[in-house]
């Protein structure tokens, strides 16, 4: 978790490089995407690399920002602006975000550590219960 900043940066410069088909996620075997969010004080667009749980035809993001202790920027634009973008494998997505909550969060986090145990050290070092969105495709 102390790479953070360099892998997020390397990360960057891969999906632009090689037009969102690579990224260092990918590399690892784990699926990844762009999320593209419309800034809740800026109105401006903000991207960010994230691994992905596909579950059911669905995009479940965890807001784990590395273990930090706050909740990572986009989590409070999706909050604000659930309408965003995801680029898969180079394709761009219109999606609609859902924060879970309650029990439908609960078992949603028992499938995401079977997916990625990872996500338990995250919280941990957080210090905080880890939001997570689930992402539905949309016609705009």
């Amino acid at each position: 978790m102390k790479l953070a900043g360099g892998i997020i940066w390397v990360d960057k410069k891969l999906h632009r490089l090689f037009k969102g088909k690579v990224s260092l996620v990918a590399m690892a075997g784990l699926p990844s995407l762009r999320l593209t969010t419309t800034g809740r004080k800026s109105g401006l667009p903000r991207d960010t690399n994230l691994l992905y749980f596909p579950h059911e035809g669905d995009i479940v993001l965890v807001g784990s920002n590395w273990g930090r202790p706050n909740d990572p920027a986009w989590t409070h634009n999706l909050r604000s602006r659930p309408d965003a973008v995801v680029a898969l494998a180079g394709k761009e997505i219109p999606v609609r975000a859902r924060e879970l909550v309650g029990e439908e969060r609960d078992a949603m986090w028992k499938l995401l550590l079977d997916f990625w145990p990872g996500y338990s050290m995250e919280e941990e070092s957080a210090r905080r219960v880890l939001p997570i969105f689930e992402l539905k495709t949309t016609t705009r």
